[in-house]
């Protein structure tokens, strides 16, 4: 018998039509996930913002291009606050007055440069006949840490305050805190936390950055008034701190609002420009020898 080959059957007819997507769905769908996207991408904004922060105030320098050998100044290089490993992370320079029984001076430099950048004060100060310790915060010159916050800085003026107290033994009574720029937030906190302080300086004090952040352009994406948490407080502790304050500015015109609103006792000065280091000199021995009066020897003439 011949071979037969079986005839193709005709596929039956779906009893189903394909399906038609509704454009009105797929435009929905690409609208939910553009949507979805301008959140993350919000969000990721935020988290930047927030993490980096600290740039739009500090700006620290690991650069350490002088000592205070430079200036013709004895000092011994010192270390502490250490961390958990036993690994001190703040780095310093004590500068002995020529007497050990002179007062202290906590000096707290500004959010700018490094420890290097602040010796002219140094030197000021001890010439005042104090001893000085000038130290870098965490993510400055010498010391450890990645980067600074106003929580870190905090924490290591603190750290430095008590490193004179115990391992200095120096008593409060004959402490001064001096602060520049963003020094003297911290000055002002120290104070505010330690009553028994003798004294602030506080030199071109700077603080209260809020509103200047809200303004600056690279934070305008940012609710900066719900992550900003850079603000160095000043004007609110200076109004009720009654530790002995001399609040000294470089402004040509009225001081600042939160010099002008500090609580007394406070003596204020108004540096010309350039400043006059012989007026500066001058206030800030008077002012020793007004509150520290123990101290005779602070205003003894310089020849």
């Amino acid at each position: 018998m011949p071979n037969r080959t079986p005839k193709p059957q005709p596929r039956p007819a779906s009893a189903n039509p394909p399906e038609i997507v509704d454009p009105r769905w797929i435009i929905s769908a690409l609208g939910g996930m553009l949507v979805v996207c301008i959140i993350c991408a919000y969000i990721a904004v935020c988290a930047l913002f927030s993490y980096g922060q600290w740039q739009l105030v500090l700006h620290p320098s690991r650069t350490v291009i002088q000592t205070p050998t430079s200036l013709g100044l004895n000092f011994a290089e010192v270390h502490f606050a250490p961390d958990a490993t036993g690994q001190p992370q703040l780095y310093g320079w004590w500068i002995p007055s020529d007497l050990a029984t002179d007062p202290t001076v906590l000096l707290l430099h500004s959010g700018d440069g490094s420890i290097s950048d602040a010796l002219p004060a140094a030197r000021t100060l001890h010439d005042a006949r104090l001893n000085v310790l000038l130290f870098d915060y965490r993510g400055y010159g010498r010391s450890g840490g990645k980067h600074p916050t106003q929580a870190l800085m905090q924490a290591d003026a603190a750290s430095a305050l008590n490193y004179l107290t115990t391992i200095r033994s120096v008593a409060p009574a004959s402490l001064i805190v001096y602060g520049s720029g963003v020094g003297a937030s911290l000055a002002v906190k120290l104070a505010s936390d330690h009553k028994d302080l003798a004294a602030l300086i506080l030199q071109s004090p700077d603080g209260d950055f809020q509103a200047r952040v809200i303004a600056d352009p690279r934070s305008r994406m940012a609710p900066v008034r719900l992550l900003f948490h850079e603000d160095f407080p000043l004007a609110a502790p200076l109004r009720t701190l009654q530790t002995p304050k001399l609040l000294i500015t470089d402004t040509p015109s009225q001081p600042p609002t939160a010099l002008q609103q500090a609580a007394t006792p406070k003596t204020t000065l108004e540096l010309t420009t350039p400043p006059d280091q012989a007026a500066l000199h001058t206030a800030i021995r008077r002012f020793l020898d007004t509150y520290l009066p123990q101290h005779p020897a602070t205003l003894t003439p310089t020849i």
